[in-house]
């Protein structure tokens, strides 16, 4: 017998829910990267992106372990010449809380080429509000 191997037609998309209030960043980030790349399917192959929507909201009520939440900071650079910038966890949680989530998931996704098309599945909101009520709701 040969071994199965998925199309994109074999592929089948769903829309999970998850609700950031109280969790914890890391903790829920690796569900949702999991979520993203399909690997709670059985037919989960690495070299194709068979990965699920995922719905975050309450990104502003996310926690951290610990002093992390004093200490930690987000850097990126501009590439010019004095372009090093760093702000610190709360300063993000309050102008960008989406921002976070979507940098603890996308370190959580392999650096390759179905990075992007993966994150681009991730919508992320700051509160309860979303724009994705009809995917969620209870036929019947």
């Amino acid at each position: 017998m040969k071994t199965f191997q998925p199309t994109q037609k074999d592929i089948k998309r769903s829309w999970h829910f998850v609700d950031a209030d109280g969790k914890i960043l890391g903790r829920m980030a690796t569900q949702i990267a999991i979520f993203l790349m399909g690997k709670h399917k059985p037919t989960y192959s690495d070299h194709m992106d068979s990965g699920d929507y995922v719905v975050v909201v309450n990104a502003r009520k996310i926690k951290l372990t610990g002093k992390k939440a004093l200490q930690k900071k987000y850097f990126r650079h501009s590439g010019y010449p004095g372009g090093f910038r760093e702000i610190s966890f709360e300063k993000m949680n309050t102008e960008q809380p989406e921002r976070v989530i979507e940098h603890a998931v996308a370190g959580m996704l392999p650096d390759n080429r179905l990075r992007r098309d993966r994150m681009v599945r991730l919508k992320v909101f700051a509160d309860s509000k979303h724009s994705y009520e009809d995917k969620f709701k209870v036929k019947g």
